[in-house]
């Protein structure tokens, strides 16, 4: 049988999936890497927060700024409390993803319930605001900050704003979107697609249980969409109650789409003693990816992020990682994870990881890996890894039928250690592969004790 290559080019491949992968030998596998927990980088601040305030976002304005938005006032108690107007939408500003401060904007009148001096919208819309930014070349620039908010059976309002800080609505009514909206439903521009995307929350039943889940639908100008279309999952994975999504295009390798779901189980339910909303179930974060937006691998079923040691993670809610990946230098990615939800300490963490570093080819000891066929386009190939001291990596060049290309063959190739984000792999002859372009090629990557997360050529 005849196997299409990939046509890789210059483009940058993680190992998040098998898409690039033919079989693995001799000991390597994939890994999930988990994210390491840093400081808080917010703290509710009563009255205007308090134990509900959630619902995180995060936005590069690409001048400079950050914008962190979330659920400021929420009326704990109040019968219908997720659909009553007082509630807001706050924002924080950083330059560095690491320190935020709230500013005074005083947008509305500071002695209505709720309103705090960095208040950027009131109404029942604040119950889950999410902002993204508007990289449509073809947009004015005025409405480059977009967003959606609502709640409810299709009751999800779109939202422009030239910088961030006020807001108006894109129409009186509703946006022509089935779904059950009461979660952090996300939108963003996929550049790759050249397209709008929308990933929501719907409900289905399955053996008489209502389960949470995702959906997505495309747009062409942020107001009419197409109809929703059910995440689909490989044969064999089990459903799981998903209760957020935040989904994000990768960054630096926008054909990939990642999204870190909080995973709910509302069986399980720990010491809810002394919360101020106390709540069945408990939550993590777990990983996925899809090239299509549709169809999403679930190569990793485990936990990307686990409550850990703080026994006020172990109530519901929390681990809700916040959308957004953030680059906040010194080789390191920021994320934000919301803890201690439900209490009067709520907070959010920042978390990091490496960059394109969610998973790798791993071996312990030692391990190969074989690619698919594909073409390339390029001089060098770069290597995104970390060995230990005594750890390696080697990588051969390969025709299609698998023989080892003169210069490029593993007995030729230097061996790489250390820990870098983007270092070219070297043989005998050099590190120069630009006589291989438009060639049909595979890699065998020979590990020992180490990890490789992406690759590219340049």
């Amino acid at each position: 049988m005849t196997v299409t290559p990939i046509t890789l080019g210059s483009r940058r491949e993680l190992f998040v999936d098998s898409f690039l992968l033919e079989r693995f030998d001799s000991g390597a596998c994939q890994k999930l890497h988990a994210p390491e927990r840093r400081g808080y980088v917010l703290e509710v601040q009563p009255p205007h927060e308090n134990a509900c305030t959630a619902c995180y976002n995060l936005v590069d304005d690409a001048d400079g700024g950050l914008f962190l938005y979330y659920r400021g006032f929420y009326p704990i108690g109040v019968d219908h409390a997720d659909h009553d107007r007082q509630q807001t939408c706050n924002v924080s500003l950083s330059y560095d993803g690491v320190h935020f401060h709230r500013p005074h904007l005083e947008r509305f009148p500071q002695n209505s319930i709720g309103i705090a001096p960095n208040t950027i919208w009131q109404g029942y819309e604040a119950h889950n605001f999410c902002v993204c930014i508007d990289r449509n070349p073809a947009i004015d620039p005025q409405t480059r900050f977009k967003a959606v908010g609502g709640g409810g059976k299709n009751r999800l309002y779109g939202f422009q704003s030239p910088d961030g800080i006020h807001w108006e609505r894109l129409q009186e009514e509703p946006l022509d979107i089935e779904g059950a909206f009461d979660s952090v439903n996300v939108p963003m521009w996929d550049p790759h697609a050249g397209c709008y995307r929308l990933f929501s929350r719907y409900f289905f039943e399955e053996n008489g249980v209502r389960v949470r889940a995702i959906q997505s639908c495309t747009s062409e100008d942020f107001i009419h969409w197409t109809k929703p279309v059910p995440h689909q999952y490989a044969a064999g994975v089990p459903h799981e109650q998903f209760y957020t999504n935040a989904t994000v295009v990768c960054p630096g390798a926008e054909h990939v789409l990642l999204s870190f779901p909080m995973r709910f189980l509302p069986e399980r339910t720990l010491d809810t003693e002394g919360m101020d909303y106390p709540g069945e179930g408990l939550s993590d974060a777990v990983f996925m990816s899809s090239r299509d937006g549709v169809n999403w691998d679930r190569t990793f079923r485990q936990a990307w992020l686990r409550p850990g040691r703080e026994q006020r993670n172990w109530t519901h809610r929390n681990q809700t990682t916040a959308v957004g990946i953030i680059d906040t230098g010194d080789g390191e990615w920021s994320m934000y994870v919301a803890e201690h939800y439900g209490w009067n300490d709520n907070r959010l963490r920042r978390v990091t990881v490496r960059p394109w570093g969610f998973a790798s080819v791993h071996a312990e000891v030692h391990g190969e890996a074989l690619t698919r066929p594909f073409t390339f386009t390029g001089s060098h190939l770069q290597l995104n890894y970390a060995t230990s001291a005594a750890g390696s990596v080697r990588v051969e060049i390969q025709q299609a039928d698998g023989a080892a290309i003169p210069g490029f063959t593993l007995a030729e190739a230097k061996p790489l250690f250390g820990d870098q984000i983007e270092a070219s792999a070297r043989w005998a002859g050099g590190l120069d592969v630009s006589s291989l372009q438009g060639r049909v090629v595979r890699l065998r990557m020979v590990l020992e004790d180490a990890d490789l997360f992406s690759l590219r050529f340049a």
